[in-house]
């Protein structure tokens, strides 16, 4: 894990948003067609629909968070489905208490 990858990728207030979003998908944006949001994911357009942005911004703060290894991302057909890599979080708060 590059912490500075990580923490460039929290530096932004909606990437942050994002990813705490992801945490509580069912009460952080609106409801999806299809998938389970736990299981799945999150679509982009309902990320989208939930921050108020563009679609291209989202999808780039979500490579952006993908790249920093703190999202996942599972392609079903047409749509790309994102939730959060909790084994990542977990190891970058132990990461945080031990050498920070």
């Amino acid at each position: 894990m590059d912490l500075l990858d990580v923490f460039k990728a929290l530096s932004n207030r909606t990437r942050l948003e994002i990813l705490k979003g992801l945490k509580d998908p069912v009460n952080s944006f609106p409801p999806q067609d299809e998938g389970d949001v736990h299981t799945v994911g999150v679509c982009v357009s309902s990320i989208q629909e939930g921050v108020g942005l563009s679609q291209s911004t989202v999808s780039d703060y979500l490579a952006t968070l993908q790249r920093a290894g703190l999202v996942e991302a599972t392609r079903i057909g047409s749509w790309t489905y994102y939730k959060r890599n909790e084994a990542a979080i977990s190891a970058l708060a132990e990461i945080i208490g031990k050498e920070l």
